[in-house]
């Protein structure tokens, strides 16, 4: 029978897992006392970095619905849990991982999908969430200038063409034919 700590952990293990976007796993071994608390600075106020044990941690995974980590709890692991951007997680684990190479990391889960620990990595690769939405805002504003221009162009062709006819006449007609008094005049 399980000690009512350990189900206690298993239960708190298993609500982070369910209300993550993503679950980073890694391995910590070398890391100082120091190291980590630097480490739980970098990844941001959206996520948390905790050292866990394998066994409670792969059932509260399994409970919570997450069967693709079970590989990775082996020796002495950690998880980031991310309840907000992702990439910046990564962003903060990978750059992390550069300057201590004694973080390891083994893979994760992304809303329910396996990732490996090169997949986390090109999701660091990619720019926030803002960046990318201030992209597509520019990109729209963008299309629409150019929407405009395209709607306006047949509009400035028809009044440039019209303009040039007229010159065209008053050239051609103040020499030939005779001014309108003097054809009011004829008649």
């Amino acid at each position: 029978m399980a000690s009512p700590d350990k189900v206690a952990a298993v239960d708190e293990m298993r609500e982070k897992f369910r209300s993550s976007n993503a679950a980073v796993v890694t391995a910590y071994t070398g890391l100082t006392v120091a190291q980590l608390k630097e480490l739980r600075r970098s990844l941001g106020e959206n996520a948390q970095y905790r050292v866990v044990k394998n066994t409670l941690t792969k059932i509260a995974a399994n409970e919570a619905g997450i069967n693709q980590l079970d590989d990775l709890f082996s020796g002495s692991s950690a998880v980031a849990f991310v309840t907000g951007d992702p990439v910046e997680a990564a962003k903060g684990l990978r750059d992390f991982a550069k300057e201590n190479p004694a973080l390891v990391i083994k893979g994760g889960v992304l809303e329910g999908k396996a990732l490996s620990a090169d997949e986390i990595k090109k999701l660091a690769d990619l720019e926030s969430r803002e960046v990318l939405l201030a992209k597509l805002a520019g990109a729209m504003k963008a299309k629409q200038s150019q929407a405009a221009a395209l709607f306006q162009a047949p509009l400035s062709k028809l009044v440039r063409t019209a303009e040039a006819l007229r010159q065209k006449q008053a050239e051609q007609g103040g020499a030939e034919s005779p001014a309108p008094a003097e054809a009011e005049a004829a008649e």
